[in-house]
Protein backbone atom coordinates (compact mmCIF):
# COMPACT_ATOMS: atom_id res chain seq x y z
CA UNK A 1 0.00 0.00 0.00
CA UNK A 2 1.39 3.97 -0.50
CA UNK A 3 -0.09 5.09 2.90
CA UNK A 4 0.54 3.63 6.12
CA UNK A 5 -2.39 4.07 8.42
CA UNK A 6 -5.22 2.25 9.26
CA UNK A 7 -7.84 3.74 7.61
CA UNK A 8 -8.81 2.81 3.79
CA UNK A 9 -8.59 5.30 0.86
CA UNK A 10 -10.69 5.14 -1.89
CA UNK A 11 -10.47 7.54 -4.80
CA UNK A 12 -13.45 7.96 -8.01
CA UNK A 13 -12.58 9.15 -10.84
CA UNK A 14 -13.04 9.53 -14.66
CA UNK A 15 -14.39 11.81 -17.10
CA UNK A 16 -17.28 14.22 -16.54
CA UNK A 17 -20.44 12.41 -16.82
CA UNK A 18 -19.54 9.06 -15.57
CA UNK A 19 -21.01 8.80 -12.50
CA UNK A 20 -18.82 8.95 -9.83
CA UNK A 21 -20.67 11.10 -7.70
CA UNK A 22 -23.90 8.83 -7.82
CA UNK A 23 -21.81 5.79 -7.20
CA UNK A 24 -19.32 7.54 -4.46
CA UNK A 25 -22.91 7.85 -2.17
CA UNK A 26 -23.99 4.34 -2.83
CA UNK A 27 -20.60 2.60 -1.16
CA UNK A 28 -20.84 5.72 1.42
CA UNK A 29 -24.01 4.49 2.30
CA UNK A 30 -23.56 0.70 2.10
CA UNK A 31 -20.46 1.03 3.98
CA UNK A 32 -22.35 3.52 6.95
CA UNK A 33 -24.80 0.71 6.91
CA UNK A 34 -22.27 -1.94 7.88
CA UNK A 35 -20.78 0.32 11.30
CA UNK A 36 -17.81 1.69 9.31
CA UNK A 37 -16.80 5.37 9.93
CA UNK A 38 -16.73 6.99 6.18
CA UNK A 39 -15.98 9.82 5.19
CA UNK A 40 -17.46 11.20 1.84
CA UNK A 41 -15.28 14.40 -0.15
CA UNK A 42 -14.58 15.61 -2.87
CA UNK A 43 -11.89 17.67 -5.25
CA UNK A 44 -11.49 20.56 -5.87
CA UNK A 45 -13.03 21.48 -2.46
CA UNK A 46 -13.59 19.19 0.58
CA UNK A 47 -12.09 22.76 2.39
CA UNK A 48 -13.28 25.67 2.99
CA UNK A 49 -9.90 26.94 0.75
CA UNK A 50 -10.80 24.24 -1.24
CA UNK A 51 -14.47 24.98 -1.90
CA UNK A 52 -13.29 28.25 -2.94
CA UNK A 53 -10.50 27.45 -4.91
CA UNK A 54 -13.24 25.02 -6.86
CA UNK A 55 -15.48 28.15 -7.83
CA UNK A 56 -12.89 29.98 -9.19
CA UNK A 57 -11.50 27.04 -11.38
CA UNK A 58 -14.59 25.64 -12.52
CA UNK A 59 -17.40 28.50 -12.87
CA UNK A 60 -17.25 31.18 -15.63
CA UNK A 61 -16.93 34.50 -15.47
CA UNK A 62 -13.16 34.19 -13.91
CA UNK A 63 -11.41 35.37 -17.03
CA UNK A 64 -9.06 33.91 -18.73
CA UNK A 65 -7.19 31.06 -16.66
CA UNK A 66 -3.93 29.54 -17.81
CA UNK A 67 -2.71 26.00 -18.08
CA UNK A 68 -0.62 26.33 -15.50
CA UNK A 69 -2.38 28.32 -13.41
CA UNK A 70 -5.47 26.28 -13.33
CA UNK A 71 -3.17 23.60 -12.46
CA UNK A 72 -1.63 25.18 -10.02
CA UNK A 73 -5.40 25.80 -7.99
CA UNK A 74 -6.07 22.29 -8.57
CA UNK A 75 -2.84 21.18 -6.46
CA UNK A 76 -3.54 23.75 -3.89
CA UNK A 77 -7.39 22.56 -3.02
CA UNK A 78 -5.41 18.69 -3.06
CA UNK A 79 -2.91 20.33 -0.47
CA UNK A 80 -5.17 21.50 1.69
CA UNK A 81 -7.59 18.61 1.50
CA UNK A 82 -4.78 16.37 1.70
CA UNK A 83 -3.72 18.13 5.03
CA UNK A 84 -6.42 18.95 6.48
CA UNK A 85 -9.15 16.31 5.65
CA UNK A 86 -7.91 12.97 4.37
CA UNK A 87 -4.87 12.16 6.56
CA UNK A 88 -6.84 13.17 9.95
CA UNK A 89 -9.26 10.69 8.94
CA UNK A 90 -7.13 8.09 7.99
CA UNK A 91 -5.10 8.33 10.81
CA UNK A 92 -8.26 7.82 12.90
CA UNK A 93 -8.96 4.65 11.12
CA UNK A 94 -12.07 6.01 8.83
CA UNK A 95 -12.98 5.17 5.22
CA UNK A 96 -11.87 8.65 2.92
CA UNK A 97 -14.19 8.13 -0.25
CA UNK A 98 -13.47 11.17 -2.47
CA UNK A 99 -14.69 12.26 -6.06
CA UNK A 100 -11.65 12.59 -7.82
CA UNK A 101 -7.69 13.31 -6.81
CA UNK A 102 -4.70 12.68 -8.30
CA UNK A 103 -5.13 11.13 -11.43
CA UNK A 104 -7.45 13.87 -12.70
CA UNK A 105 -4.90 16.42 -12.54
CA UNK A 106 -2.85 14.38 -14.35
CA UNK A 107 -5.30 13.97 -16.85
CA UNK A 108 -7.11 17.00 -17.77
CA UNK A 109 -3.95 19.77 -16.87
CA UNK A 110 -1.67 16.95 -18.11
CA UNK A 111 -2.96 15.34 -21.13
CA UNK A 112 -5.98 17.50 -21.71
CA UNK A 113 -4.12 21.00 -21.39
CA UNK A 114 -0.71 19.40 -22.70
CA UNK A 115 1.16 20.37 -19.62
CA UNK A 116 3.11 16.30 -19.45
CA UNK A 117 1.40 13.69 -17.05
CA UNK A 118 4.82 13.92 -15.34
CA UNK A 119 5.01 17.29 -14.56
CA UNK A 120 1.68 17.33 -13.24
CA UNK A 121 2.13 14.14 -11.43
CA UNK A 122 5.60 15.82 -9.77
CA UNK A 123 3.75 18.81 -8.77
CA UNK A 124 0.98 16.97 -7.03
CA UNK A 125 3.10 14.11 -5.36
CA UNK A 126 4.50 17.27 -3.36
CA UNK A 127 0.92 19.09 -2.58
CA UNK A 128 -0.04 15.81 -1.14
CA UNK A 129 3.12 14.29 0.32
CA UNK A 130 3.12 11.58 -1.34
CA UNK A 131 -0.60 10.79 -0.35
CA UNK A 132 -2.31 7.99 -2.50
CA UNK A 133 -5.28 6.00 -2.35
CA UNK A 134 -5.49 2.05 -1.67
CA UNK A 135 -7.99 1.99 -4.65
CA UNK A 136 -8.95 4.12 -7.35
CA UNK A 137 -12.33 3.71 -9.08
CA UNK A 138 -12.30 4.63 -12.88
CA UNK A 139 -15.71 4.92 -14.71
CA UNK A 140 -15.12 4.73 -18.14
CA UNK A 141 -17.29 7.00 -19.89
CA UNK A 142 -17.53 7.54 -23.95
CA UNK A 143 -17.02 11.26 -24.27
CA UNK A 144 -20.14 11.98 -26.02
CA UNK A 145 -22.09 9.59 -23.18
CA UNK A 146 -20.94 11.71 -20.85
CA UNK A 147 -21.86 15.05 -22.87
CA UNK A 148 -25.13 13.62 -23.26
CA UNK A 149 -25.34 12.65 -19.72
CA UNK A 150 -24.02 15.86 -17.93
CA UNK A 151 -26.37 18.18 -20.55
CA UNK A 152 -29.64 16.01 -19.56
CA UNK A 153 -32.66 18.92 -18.32
CA UNK A 154 -30.78 21.43 -20.09
CA UNK A 155 -27.95 21.07 -17.01
CA UNK A 156 -25.20 23.61 -17.75
CA UNK A 157 -21.79 22.57 -18.00
CA UNK A 158 -18.62 24.05 -16.04
CA UNK A 159 -15.56 25.15 -17.48
CA UNK A 160 -14.30 21.86 -18.64
CA UNK A 161 -17.03 20.17 -18.94
CA UNK A 162 -17.92 22.77 -21.92
CA UNK A 163 -14.61 21.74 -23.65
CA UNK A 164 -14.78 19.97 -26.88
CA UNK A 165 -15.07 16.15 -27.34
CA UNK A 166 -10.89 16.01 -28.23
CA UNK A 167 -10.38 17.63 -24.76
CA UNK A 168 -12.48 14.48 -23.11
CA UNK A 169 -10.77 11.80 -25.64
CA UNK A 170 -7.46 12.84 -24.09
CA UNK A 171 -8.57 12.82 -20.59
CA UNK A 172 -10.27 9.53 -20.74
CA UNK A 173 -7.40 7.86 -22.80
CA UNK A 174 -5.15 9.35 -20.02
CA UNK A 175 -7.15 7.94 -17.41
CA UNK A 176 -7.03 4.77 -18.74
CA UNK A 177 -3.73 4.58 -19.55
CA UNK A 178 -2.88 5.96 -15.97
CA UNK A 179 -4.92 2.30 -14.98
CA UNK A 180 -3.29 0.02 -17.30
CA UNK A 181 -0.14 0.75 -15.44
CA UNK A 182 -1.07 -0.31 -11.86
CA UNK A 183 -3.98 -2.79 -12.33
CA UNK A 184 -3.88 -3.61 -8.96
CA UNK A 185 -4.91 -0.12 -7.43
CA UNK A 186 -7.39 0.23 -9.53
CA UNK A 187 -11.03 -0.95 -10.79
CA UNK A 188 -11.71 -0.36 -13.95
CA UNK A 189 -15.81 -0.02 -15.01
CA UNK A 190 -17.90 0.70 -17.80
CA UNK A 191 -19.64 3.66 -16.75
CA UNK A 192 -22.49 2.28 -18.99
CA UNK A 193 -23.63 -0.23 -16.76
CA UNK A 194 -26.71 0.08 -14.85
CA UNK A 195 -26.21 1.63 -11.42
CA UNK A 196 -26.99 -1.02 -9.40
CA UNK A 197 -24.20 -3.69 -11.03
CA UNK A 198 -22.14 -0.47 -11.12
CA UNK A 199 -22.74 -0.07 -6.80
CA UNK A 200 -22.62 -3.78 -6.53
CA UNK A 201 -18.91 -4.57 -8.03
CA UNK A 202 -17.77 -1.41 -6.40
CA UNK A 203 -18.87 -2.73 -3.15
CA UNK A 204 -17.24 -6.35 -3.51
CA UNK A 205 -14.09 -4.74 -4.52
CA UNK A 206 -14.04 -2.54 -0.80
CA UNK A 207 -15.30 -5.63 0.73
CA UNK A 208 -12.46 -7.12 0.01
CA UNK A 209 -10.29 -4.91 0.58
CA UNK A 210 -11.29 -4.24 3.95
CA UNK A 211 -11.05 -8.35 4.54
CA UNK A 212 -7.49 -8.07 3.49
CA UNK A 213 -6.51 -5.18 6.07
CA UNK A 214 -8.58 -6.81 8.92
CA UNK A 215 -6.89 -9.77 8.23
CA UNK A 216 -3.37 -8.51 8.25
Amino acid sequence: MSIQSPGLFIAFEGGDGAGKSTQAARLFDALESKGLTVLRTREPGGTPIGEKLRSLVLDHGHGTIDARTEALMFAAARAAHASQVIRPALALGHVVITDRYIDSSVAYQGAGRGLGAEDVRSLNEWATEGLHPHLTVLLDVEPSDGRERRTAGDAAEDRLESEPDTFHTAIRDAFLQLAAAAPDSYLVLPAALDIETLAARILERVEALLGDRVSQ
